[in-house]
């Protein structure tokens, strides 16, 4: 299950990368790379993977990425159904820790955006006051020119240190094992599994995309994602729920079903053990 390794290029002027993607397939695949990711979503939605973390995101997000950490934003169909009406508006920063010099983060008064850089392993998503702020701020980074790039990132990244409001997605302790001999399976299982969750998803059909046997891929998943196949999936369900809930638009048991739930009891038991809510209390919350 190894992700691709994605050589971020800045270009012989610049000490980092920073741009603005219009396209909702760009780097639509589970991959890493040694410079950090700083990314807010102006416009789109879809199905977020970092390490070993799996939810639903949306506009307004903004989420820090460590170094070397794998992940994977996967758009809704809509957004390549009909790009013309929904379309795709990101806002990425990558930077490597010690793009600004060797001994920057060494210095007494950047303890603090030293230990970001670190807590950035486990991916780190933004709420509140804070996140407007540094989404404006990861958007003039994207315009800005020469040194007032350089003192926008800083500022961005030291209102995330200083943020009360934030979540850490990563289990505390995720390695991933990079696998040469893995390479594309990860992805053939996300692809399959995100184009199929509304529907009973059988062992021997998603162990033939894997390419192994029924009973080597449980101790396969198992072992380099830490979780099984079902907690996976219905991670995903989840997600999707979230969304419909957001949008309001249907019953708790309507979005149960088209969520790819079978049961209204199952639903509400996983539901409220990967949100920490239940499905009412979540609409509610952003009734």
């Amino acid at each position: 299950m190894k992700p691709c390794l994605l050589n971020v290029t800045t270009g012989l002027a610049q000490s980092f990368s920073a741009r603005n993607d219009t396209q909702p397939d760009i780097n639509n695949r589970w991959h890493y790379h040694e410079t950090l990711e700083l990314i807010y979503f102006r416009k789109g939605n879809g199905t977020q993977f970092i390490g070993d973390s799996i939810q639903y995101f949306k506009e307004g997000d903004v989420v820090l990425v460590g170094s070397n950490l794998p992940h994977y934003w996967r758009f809704d169909p809509a957004y390549f159904e009909n790009p013309t009406e929904n379309p795709v508006d990101i806002f990425v920063v990558h930077f490597k820790q010690d793009f600004w010099g060797a001994d920057f983060l060494n210095i007494p008064e950047n303890q603090e955006l030293k230990k970001l850089i670190e807590q950035a392993g486990r991916g780190i998503q933004i709420a509140g006051k804070t996140k407007d702020y540094v989404a404006s701020l990861i958007e003039r980074i994207v315009k800005a020119q020469n040194s007032r790039k350089v003192i926008l990132l800083l500022e961005a990244l030291t209102e995330i240190s200083a943020c009360k409001e934030v979540s850490y997605l990563v289990s505390m302790g995720f390695k991933y094992d990079f696998l040469e001999s893995e390479k594309d399976r990860i992805q053939a299982i996300y692809n399959y599994t995100i184009a199929n969750y509304k529907k009973k998803i059988e062992l021997k059909e998603i162990a033939a995309v894997a390419k192994i046997s029924p009973n080597s891929f449980c101790k396969f998943f198992k072992s380099r994602s830490r979780k099984t196949y079902t907690q996976f999936i219905n991670e995903i369900r989840v997600g999707h729920a979230c969304k419909l809930l957001i949008e309001n638009k249907l019953t708790v048991k309507e979005v149960c079903y088209e969520s790819g739930f079978y049961n209204f009891a199952s639903f509400h038991k996983y539901f409220r053990e990967i949100t920490g809510k239940s499905p009412l209390k979540y609409q509610q919350t952003f009734g």
